[in-house]
């Protein structure tokens, strides 16, 4: 691990803060395995993206990600620069200090802070799927992005939406479960057209669609229990039209994973998802809310290597 050079992109905002009180903490686990670092603190969005690109540029063949999915999201994207791959030897890791923490769910990283640099020393790269996504931003013009976890539409990029809106001092589970109860009150099942891998397989009032590359959303919502992030599929759970009745009686089996033996909810695996509403149908990328449809999500196998 000593002779990988290490830069560390940190969040300081993440979690309601906690990203920035835990950093000393943080870089001192990192002394204690014998790592030595860079870093630097984002201050807007946008930011952790421009690091690692930077980082990588320098030579940097280990970035580190420390904040939330979110943060998470944009390391992952700036290992990427006019849709090619700025090194592709470089490798990703993350330490979770946000409110949801589904990335780490799913690798299995450890929760702690001295865990997960000890996690990240020691453990091997191995290389994983990414979603590649095509979507009209909150500016109403169109974007291309990638994603390591989940894209979503519908109740998910509601509730993703309020939760950033609102304060996180609750932690990530509370959250994201009165963001959820909340958005099941208010929200209205969107018109929706699904295509998968060229094939219409749906077309109706949708309560939420998945794209899962990985298994956890909605701060351990297990909502793709068999999703697989070196499969070269995503995992696709549609719900449709669910009834505020379905959906709450339903709530508790989706943190089990057991929703997808609904007859309501369609599940499948494909490699490409296109997805148009006339209505409004927000986007949930890893955690944040960048836009709405429509939408086009495409699996890229094993286009990044990560230590977790």
């Amino acid at each position: 691990m000593q002779s990988i050079k290490t830069a560390v992109v940190v969040n300081p905002v993440s979690g309601n803060g906690k990203a920035g009180r835990c950093w000393p903490e943080i870089a001192k686990a990192f002394e204690d395995e014998g790592i030595s670092i860079v870093f630097k603190f984002t201050q807007k969005p946008g930011d952790a993206t421009a690091f690692t690109r930077s980082y990588l540029y320098e030579g940097y063949e280990l970035i580190v990600a420390v904040g939330g999915d979110g943060t998470a999201n944009e390391v992952i994207n700036g290992f990427f620069e006019h849709g090619e791959t700025i090194n592709r030897e470089a490798a990703a890791a993350f330490i979770s200090t946000g409110t949801g923490s589904d990335l780490i769910r799913t690798l299995g990283t450890p929760r702690d802070f001295s865990g997960m640099v000890k996690h990240i020393a020691r453990s091997p790269v191995r290389t994983i799927d990414l979603g590649k996504v095509k979507y009209i931003n909150n500016r109403g013009t169109g974007e291309t992005g990638y994603f390591i976890n989940i894209a979503g539409l519908g109740l998910d990029g509601d509730t993703v939406a309020r939760v950033n809106r609102a304060s996180k001092a609750m932690g990530g589970f509370l959250s994201f479960l009165w963001a959820t109860v909340i958005s099941l009150l208010l929200y209205r099942n969107q018109p929706m057209a699904i295509t998968v891998d060229n094939e219409l397989i749906y077309e109706g009032p949708v309560t939420v669609v998945v794209a899962g590359n990985g298994r956890y959303f909605g701060g351990g919502m297990n909502i793709a229990p068999r999703a697989k992030m070196d499969d070269g599929f995503f995992d696709i759970i549609i719900l449709r039209n669910l009834s505020k009745a379905d959906l709450l009686l339903n709530l508790p089996s989706v943190y089990k994973g057991k929703h997808i033996n609904n007859p309501k909810i369609l599940f499948l695996q494909g490699k490409e998802v296109k997805i148009t509403s006339p209505g409004n149908a927000l986007l949930n990328l890893d955690g944040e809310q960048p836009g709405k449809a429509p939408a086009e999500m495409q699996i890229m196998p094993l286009a990044l290597n990560i230590k977790s």
